[in-house]
């Protein structure tokens, strides 16, 4: 996970190593594609329906029909919405939504997942259900997620933390031994 107080450049770094910016110096590599879940998914989610939007991401693939409904599938399955694939993007729920933007980058075969706040604008209950499910799913598809967050709570989730500061990073480490000193230097 990735914490710093608003301004340190969480977001730009996000959309840095998304390929959204550029660098004004250097390189960045990163092995495409990559699957960016925004803050708010109304932002990213374009399609009428859960299964179009999903399979969105697909286009570029040239997959067959058949491929694509599979990987659609797949990804629905992994976030727990399959039933779900026929309904309205607006008919969803906050929490579903981020999981349809999720789903996106598991149909797509990310191997990165960027996730900006996207607990944000969710219910404290949904919040943590969706920090558990990211947790299990990288874990199981052998994913490397890169979340950002301003809850603590969270940290208790992740396997290791970068702490930015005017963007550097001024720490990082095990979570709950970062989680100790910056409770102590907000104190």
């Amino acid at each position: 996970m990735l914490l710093g107080a608003n301004g340190s450049g969480k977001s730009t770094l996000l959309k840095l190593l998304a390929g959204v910016l550029q660098p004004q110096a250097g390189m960045i590599e990163i092995a495409r594609p990559v699957g960016f879940v925004f803050q708010n998914p109304d932002h990213q989610l374009v399609m009428p329906t859960v299964g179009a939007d999903v399979a969105f991401g697909l286009v570029d693939e040239n997959l067959s029909d058949q491929d694509v409904l599979m990987r659609v599938r797949e990804a629905l399955t992994a976030v727990n919405l399959l039933d779900l694939q026929r309904r309205p993007i607006y008919a969803l729920s906050g929490g579903q939504k981020q999981r349809i933007a999720i789903a996106g980058a598991i149909a797509r075969h990310c191997q990165l997942l960027i996730l900006d706040e996207p607990t944000a604008l969710l219910d404290p209950d949904t919040q943590i259900e969706l920090v558990e499910q990211v947790q299990q799913l990288v874990r199981a598809r052998g994913i490397t997620a890169l979340w950002v967050t301003h809850r603590l709570d969270e940290l208790d989730y992740c396997d290791g933390v970068l702490w930015l500061k005017d963007g550097q990073i001024v720490a990082q480490g095990e979570p709950q031994s970062l989680k100790a000193r910056f409770l102590s230097d907000s104190a």
